[in-house]
């Protein structure tokens, strides 16, 4: 671990202070995510023909973009080219959304569940970053959190060569559908209000068994941050639309998707259902398992017995 702790110090400072994190993060780092960097670059360097791909699945607010981007640095600095996605940058425009409001339910007009993303487009790109043949230009979709809307094509990312490593967040990522029998009862007063005949549920369960395992098949390797339970997702989730907040307010925008603490504890429970439902099934699939704390430490490290 020193001679890791030695290689990267400068790097991680660093990436602390760009990222605004506190200086526990940078810890934990080090005793956690160096030897997973290491273990991934042993990985990519025997498979010289081919791009991996990494998931990271975790509920909202438990840190998988800033992981991402960890790697990726990390990664990077070791001259292994590493694209970090996420599927939020995947979400379907409010246009789509309030066509799927209008023709199938009301609660699709909101981004989060499956259903609510171009996942032919997901399938796209990372197709297209695999093959990469050098002689073109591949664009990342980017979205807009704090407006609601896919970025203008003139601010996606641009990628001009394979990568060794493509990196796949989400807070769903390799989730297996429920069964008919767990969608009976809603599990909460939006599914109970708004969705007391089951048809919102029904639809997401069967667009998460479509598409998005074509997706999470691909995966060869899927890590999970793990979150205490669901209760604390929401402090977590509330944390991030405060940042997103400030982050507008320096830019001098208005923010116009921002939610209040109302919206918010309706929005999160949108998640609800299938983020229990990660909690329960997502470590029984995964390759490793980080358990974070209430302060959002992680606590433990797990290798499932379940190897992909």
């Amino acid at each position: 671990m020193s001679d890791l702790h030695t290689k990267y110090q400068q790097l991680i400072d660093e990436f602390v202070a760009e990222q605004a994190l506190p200086e526990a993060y940078g810890a934990d780092a080090e005793r956690w995510f160096l030897p997973l960097a290491e273990k991934l670059k042993e990985r990519i360097s025997a498979e010289k023909d081919r791009t991996l791909l990494l998931g990271i699945n975790g509920a909202q607010g438990t840190g998988k973009s800033t992981l991402s981007q960890l790697l990726a640095s990390v990664l990077g600095a070791e001259g292994l080219d590493t694209v970090a996605l996420s599927i939020d940058d995947f979400y379907l425009p409010v246009s789509e959304r309030k066509s799927l409001a209008e023709s199938v339910h009301p609660l699709l007009r909101s981004r989060g569940v499956p259903g609510t993303h171009d996942t032919a487009l997901a399938l796209a790109t990372i197709d297209k970053l695999k093959s990469h043949s050098g002689d073109q230009e591949i664009l990342l979709p980017q979205f807009d959190k704090a407006e609601d809307e896919p970025r203008e094509k003139s601010e996606w990312i641009r990628v001009n060569s394979r990568p060794r490593l493509i990196i796949l967040e989400g807070w769903f990522i390799g989730t297996q559908a429920q069964s008919e029998s767990q969608i009976v009862e809603p599990i909460n007063t939006l599914e109970a209000d708004r969705d007391d005949d089951g048809i919102w549920r029904r639809y997401v369960n069967k667009e998460l068994a479509g598409d998005y395992q074509l997706l999470f098949d691909q995966l060869d390797y899927l890590l999970m941050l793990k979150a205490p339970d669901f209760e604390q997702v929401y402090q977590w989730r509330q944390k991030q639309e405060h940042k997103l907040a400030e982050k507008q307010r320096l830019a001098g925008k208005e923010g116009k998707a921002i939610m209040g603490e109302k919206d918010l504890r309706d929005f999160i429970q949108h998640f609800e259902r299938l983020t229990r439902h990660s909690l329960e099934t997502v470590p029984k699939l995964a390759d490793c398992i980080y358990l974070l704390n209430k302060d959002h430490r992680i606590e433990s490290y797990e290798d499932s017995t379940v190897k992909r």
